[in-house]
């Protein structure tokens, strides 16, 4: 734990000044319009158990596309793409664009935690990790997403003793806790702690 806590403090001199830049793009995120935000939230629907930067490339090609498309169409664009799961997810896109106004108004909620289990609970393809990747992309500083860059590192510094093949709600928010923790003893944010333990595990500052 100490050693992971000096790699930190380190990677912060390194690269601080760009993850402050990062999170402060995140949250000019979140003034975008509604339908902006439903693009953001896509993007987390698409990235879950996907390449990052694949994702990335195939979600900016289509970019206003996961608006308007048809749910036929929307699928054809991501198979082309060679995105793997192109059915399920064109479908939990679709599906989900009636939800916008309910999104946007949710978001305005002063309850964190109630916003995040609004998202899993009403928006298909969001689960805990996707949600809090969601939220961390348009500012909220406080939850952890546990994708399996983080996980790894975790487990490698033996702060977790598995990484977990699911995580129920209950894991979630009990190795969410052990970061959250990690986080106050290093005078930083949940979404700052991300930042460099997905950097940790790629070299990388996440984009997005």
């Amino acid at each position: 734990m100490n050693n992971l806590f000096d790699v930190i403090k380190n990677l912060k001199i390194k690269i601080g000044e760009k993850v402050e830049s990062k999170l402060k793009e995140f949250e000019k995120n979140f003034s975008l319009s509604a339908e902006q935000k439903f693009l953001e939230l896509c993007f987390c629907i698409l990235v879950a158990n996907s390449s990052m930067e694949k994702t990335l490339q195939i979600w900016k090609k289509i970019s206003a596309g996961f608006l308007n498309l048809p749910k036929h169409d929307l699928k054809e664009r991501l198979k082309n793409f060679g995105y793997r799961f192109y059915n399920k997810r064109a479908e939990y896109i679709v599906e989900t664009r009636k939800l916008i106004p309910e999104i946007e108004k949710i978001l305005k909620n002063k309850d964190e935690e109630k916003i995040r289990e609004w998202l899993v609970e009403n928006v298909k393809g969001i689960g805990w990790k996707e949600a809090s990747h969601f939220l961390r992309n348009l500012g909220f500083k406080n939850f952890a997403i546990l994708d399996r860059h983080v996980l790894r590192i975790l487990y490698e510094n033996g702060i977790i003793k598995e990484v977990p093949k699911t995580l129920s709600r209950k894991k979630y928010l009990e190795i969410e806790k052990k970061l959250q923790d990690i986080a106050k003893n290093l005078n930083i944010t949940p979404a700052e702690l991300d930042l460099y333990l997905f950097y940790l595990d790629t070299e990388k500052i996440c984009e997005r």
